[in-house]
């Protein structure tokens, strides 16, 4: 941390960092399940298919994908304070630009929004773990993880009653109000640091503080994206890399898949009103910010198989779940929050553990998060368009359930690949509980 930073710290700002941090995190995720609870009324009010809407969700996934090197530019040029009051502001005009008639409109606010949180993915990593004290980043780390769940839980739960209310294109106008709540903390905080002259003091640069990775931070709390992106080729040719890259497309692919159409599945499967099926898809969600805290406390105890093979098996109790036994979904939902937000954590845990390096640690994430979303992306509209095709959920589901066995596969042979590696390199035995942290 730098002179800088450290006497932010000691005049209280952090917690100004902080809350402005957290609260941001609620426009991180919600904005992106926000149209889910109301996807029927979407579809019939503007005369659209399935396949189509799916399009909704997906945009903002491509971005993620396309879009972060982008990101590591406009970071490098503004300044990561701005880059955070840029990223809220690009999801407020998002969101209005969505609220306007037309599907041609919205999807055009779905891009914008997408855009606009793949800055703040980038670069709220980078202020947690410059301007935090290292024995707090990862109870910070964990907390910005929760959040970005906790906003997903909002607009799942909340959408539909606000549309009986307002109308649905009013109801997703409304969640700006808590962007709105975002700018205005993080614009006292740069005022604040502005009238003392700090605001470009420290520049992103491009690589991973050296001084994170010497904080004792828990790699099992990198559950976001690294804010890195380099030319390195090496990651080509590392097989724990490609492991790792169809791990997370599977998950971002059956995870989408799932944000955008559980209310619709769950209406049409259990007879749920759309308030209902809100309220139940919120489950997956919500009970993500206790999922994010299994695999770090599983891992204290057991070696790194045991939370990874709980994670697998998450995925299939879901999708294999939701396929023979729809009346339980409340149950399989559950799973499937432990195995979003949970799997997470173990790939990145993966991840930091094999790589010998910041550089080589920044070049495998974005390798795995850019070919992870670009393949995550394809999820909706393909559910949508089988379910098109078919009349009902069942095909979408069963190819869900492949992915999810295809995730536990690939992930397996990820670890056996990373101990492969790490006794290659004479390291601690990978497998071990205690290893690299």
């Amino acid at each position: 941390m730098t002179s800088s930073a450290r006497s932010m710290a000691s005049r209280g700002i952090p917690w100004l960092v902080i809350s402005g941090v957290l609260v941001a995190a609620l426009s991180l995720r919600g904005p992106i399940v926000a149209p889910t609870p109301v996807l029927r009324d979407i579809e019939r009010d503007l005369g659209i298919g399935s396949a189509s809407v799916g399009l909704l969700t997906t945009a903002p996934v491509l971005m993620f994908a396309l879009l972060t090197p982008v990101a590591a530019v406009m970071i490098r040029r503004s300044g990561a304070e701005r880059a955070l009051l840029l990223s809220l502001s690009g999801v407020l005009v998002g969101t209005v630009i969505r609220a306007l008639p037309g599907f041609g409109w919205m999807l055009t606010g779905m891009v914008v929004i997408g855009a606009a949180i793949t800055l703040g993915n980038v670069v709220i990593p980078v202020i947690i773990r410059r301007d935090v004290p290292g024995s707090r980043v990862g109870i910070i780390t964990a907390a910005y993880v929760a959040t970005l769940n906790a906003g997903s839980l909002l607009t799942s739960l909340l959408t539909a009653p606000l549309a009986d209310i307002v109308g649905w294109s009013w109801a997703l106008l409304l969640w700006g109000v808590i962007t709105i709540v975002g700018l205005f903390l993080w614009g006292i905080y740069l005022r604040e640091i502005s009238a003392r002259g700090d605001i470009s003091g420290e520049r992103y640069s491009g690589s991973l503080p050296s001084e994170a990775t010497n904080q004792g931070i828990d790699p099992a709390t990198v559950t976001g994206p690294l804010p890195v992106m380099t030319k390195s080729r090496s990651v080509f040719r590392n097989p724990t890399a490609w492991l790792l890259l169809a791990t997370f497309s599977c998950q971002t692919t059956i995870y989408y898949a799932f944000s955008t159409w559980l209310p619709s599945i769950t209406s049409d499967e259990l007879g749920l009103s759309r308030v209902g099926a809100g309220a139940l898809s919120s489950l997956f969600q919500g009970m993500g910010i206790l999922g994010a805290f299994v695999v770090p406390l599983l891992g204290r105890f057991a070696p790194r198989w045991v939370p990874a093979s709980v994670i697998c098996v998450c995925w299939l109790l879901l999708t294999g779940g939701m396929l023979a036994l729809p009346e339980l979904t409340w149950l399989w939902l559950i799973f499937g929050a432990i195995a979003h937000s949970g799997g997470f954590v173990v790939i990145f845990t993966v991840l930091v553990a094999v790589s010998r390096s910041d550089t080589e640690a920044a070049g495998m994430s974005a390798f795995v998060q850019g070919g992870g979303y670009a393949v995550g992306a394809l999820g909706a509209p393909l559910v949508g368009a089988l379910h098109e095709a078919t009349g009902n959920w069942a095909a979408g589901e069963l190819l869900l359930v492949v992915l999810a066995a295809l995730y536990a596969f690939a992930l397996l042979a990820a670890l056996l690949s990373a101990a492969r590696r790490g006794r290659a390199h004479g390291r601690t035995s990978f497998s071990s509980a205690k290893g690299h942290r």
